[in-house]
């Protein structure tokens, strides 16, 4: 489910371009049009590849002033089949934009902008608008694709300060960011990678070649390059991400605060995930990154110089968890801002994530501790994005031995496993201590998935499909037929009542993954709904648009029947903890902003805030093994604490007001954090 996604939504890179959705309003002097590219006429052919494997391609062909492009990729039956015709006017920014197809999930596009008599005018399907221009302003398309991107960097290049407004609102920037020479048969050729600032929460980096033309663009697992040239990007990532760690250092050592000496927190109310109760007035002395003491305040003995926070009553809490996300690199700011310390991370890119983890554990790059699992799905055409597709035996025990010998703690398999191949799998993973979860693999019901050796089930709707015959469980079908049919499930029958005594009586954890359910069941093109209402107007621009889009194609007359089948997820979760089956928390969507949604949904459904609230803290911290060191506020702990602005225990949504986060005994402050990557500060 996003940098920013391999479950429900495009993930990583994919993310990024659904999140560069347009924005800004006023205009900047017109600049002297762009020359077009030398090759003009010649078609440029690229191919998309997801965990190095081909997915899809893109063609663009540009005349003149016109460009026509064709993009189409595949994401396990879902992707975009976009048919775009962009005209460029002077500055090379657009005058006219028309694309037709289908997006992500298939619905139909038609898109238009125009550019003509000093206004402008749009309508994409979510937005209608039109605005009177004074000075350029570039729209960038709802339905992106790379080559768009790569024309508004030749048009920020061309711009006297490198920088535009965006419609139909926010600002595009550019700043070059070094070079790379590719040699082949046909000689030497020099690429350039820019950073564009304004689409995402960092910067979207892009390599162009001499003529401002794309070349490539990679972000985690997801890359998009020009054919025939896929070779080179290895060399082309490793330069990228030099690039990127000098401002990652740089923001870890503006926004990290480590303290002197000692740290002592007073006058705090502090919950306690093994009761579930608070005390006020309590003092938590922290000396480098563990906890020294709790007590009453003056009992505890504050050594002079120590650094002091007077909480004035404000909530203590554990870190905490997030046991489902796809990292990217800016992540973990929304992560610590949140409140979140720890993660588990579901599927990445190896040695994108083992280089993550390393930058994030020395302090090099702002982010919570992650806890690993590794990715295993067999090839297809709905394979997961991994460069980990088992076909044999010794295929997949050599996979789980190498990701054991990495120090990944879990094995995730996926939807298009082969059934044949889980037995060993789930033998080697036991018996080298690894944890067993996933998707239910396509063939099997979630009960076979659990006699089988499964250890946790991700994704609520993977429950409803054990009561319902031959869904193909890697095909979108998964979600299309719990949205259309869930409803009619009753949680309180008696094969569901088995069913959940069997997850209890195996120990098998369920993560629900409720909050991208709800986007994506609930969503409705042109309205941003519950998921991510309450922060939309704190985010950047173009971020916000991309809440816009909307959920799953529902038929005509379906909307109340995918909203029944989502209150009937909420029901399965009560069902689930009445039975006494563990949950975890996990968002596998927008991090930070999305745990908040998720524990929030808890509690609608009918779980107690101290019990949702221990889920997130201790209860997660136990799945993952690491309750010895984090989980609770303890002496001899890992100092892993956020401060809140209320009282989430009496009202969830509390839980929104961090107002300072401790890992490892550092301080983060969200009221710094969030400018840092263009979100508003909390009110």
């Amino acid at each position: 489910m996003r940098n920013k996604p391999a479950c429900l939504v495009v993930y990583a890179l994919l993310l990024v371009l659904a999140f560069a959705c347009g924005s800004a309003h006023s205009e900047v002097p017109r600049s002297a049009a762009v020359t077009a590219p030398k090759s003009a006429g010649e078609e440029a052919r690229y191919t998309v590849l997801f965990g190095g494997n081909p997915a899809g391609a893109l063609v663009v062909r540009q005349e003149g002033s016109e460009v026509v492009s064709t993009y189409e990729f595949n994401d396990r039956g879902r992707g975009p089949k976009l048919q775009a015709r962009t005209v460029l006017g002077e500055g090379g920014v657009p005058v006219r934009v028309e694309i037709t197809g289908n997006e992500y999930w298939k619905k139909p596009v038609d898109e238009r902008f125009e550019l003509a008599g000093g206004g402008a005018r749009w309508n994409n399907g979510a937005e209608t608008g039109e605005r009177r221009l004074t000075a350029p302003a570039y729209y960038l398309p709802l339905n992106v694709s790379p080559d768009d991107l790569a024309r508004l960097a030749a048009a920020l290049l061309a711009a006297p300060d490198r920088r535009l407004p965006l419609l139909p609102d926010g600002e595009a920037r550019i700043e070059s960011a070094g070079s790379a020479e590719i040699r082949s048969a046909e000689g030497v050729r020099t690429v350039h990678l820019y950073a564009l600032s304004g689409l995402d929460f960092g910067p979207t980096y892009l390599w162009l070649d001499a003529d401002r033309r794309l070349f490539a663009v990679s972000q985690s697992w997801t890359t998009i390059v020009r054919t025939g040239r896929e070779g080179v990007m290895a060399d082309l990532v490793g330069k990228q991400e030099e690039a990127a760690s000098k401002s990652e250092k740089e923001m870890a050592a503006r926004y990290a605060k480590r303290p002197a000496g000692a740290l002592a927190i007073t006058n705090a109310r502090l919950f306690d995930s093994e009761t579930g109760a608070t005390s006020t007035g309590t003092t938590v002395l922290v000396s480098g990154s563990r906890i020294q003491a709790v007590g009453h305040d003056g009992e505890v003995a504050i050594p002079a110089g120590a650094e002091v926070i007077d909480a004035r009553g404000r909530t203590l809490l554990p870190g905490l968890w997030d046991m489902h996300t796809h990292l990217g690199t800016t992540d973990g700011i929304l992560n610590l801002a949140a409140g979140v310390t720890s993660v588990r991370d579901l599927a990445n890119d190896t040695d994108f994530l083992l280089g993550l983890k390393h930058r994030f554990e020395t302090g090099e790059t702002l982010g919570p501790r992650i806890v690993m699992a590794g990715f295993i799905d067999s090839p297809g055409p709905y394979a997961g994005p991994s460069k980990v597709l088992v076909s044999t035996e010794a295929e997949a025990l050599a996979a789980v031995d190498r990701y054991a010998e990495l120090g990944y703690v879990q094995i995730k398999v996926y939807s298009s496993l082969d059934l044949k191949l889980l037995p060993p799998i789930v033998e080697r993973a036991h018996r080298l201590g690894l944890r067993v979860s996933g998707h239910i693999p396509n063939g099997m019901t979630a009960e076979q998935a659990v006699r089988a050796g499964f250890d946790e089930i991700h994704h609520s709707n993977f429950l409803f499909l054990n009561f319902m015959e031959g869904i193909d469980t890697r095909t979108p079908a998964r979600f299309l037929e719990v949205g259309a049919h869930g409803a009619e499930l009753d949680t309180g029958s008696e094969p569901v009542r088995s069913f959940l005594g069997l997850l209890k009586e195996r120990h098998v954890v369920i993560d629900p993954t409720l909050t991208p359910f709800e986007d994506i069941f609930l969503g409705r093109p042109g309205v941003i709904g519950s998921h991510l209402a309450a922060v939309a107007d704190r985010l950047p621009p173009q971020v916000r648009r991309g809440l816009l889009a909307g959920g799953v194609p529902k038929a005509e007359g379906m909307e109340q029947r995918y909203r029944d089948s989502f209150r009937n997820m909420l029901r399965m979760v009560r069902a689930l903890y009445d039975t006494g089956v563990t949950i975890v928390a996990g968002t596998d969507t927008m991090p930070g902003f999305g745990l908040h949604r998720e524990l929030e949904l808890y509690v609608e459904a009918g779980l107690p805030a101290p019990d949702v609230l221990r889920i997130a803290t201790l209860g997660a911290a136990r799945v993952a093994r690491r309750d010895k060191d984090l989980g609770t506020i303890a002496p001899g702990k890992l100092a892993d604490l956020i401060l809140v602005d209320g009282d989430p225990v009496a009202r969830i949504s509390d839980i929104r007001r961090v107002v300072l986060t401790v890992k490892d005994g550092v301080l983060y402050d969200p009221a710094e954090l969030y400018p840092a990557i263009g979100v508003k500060p909390m009110r």
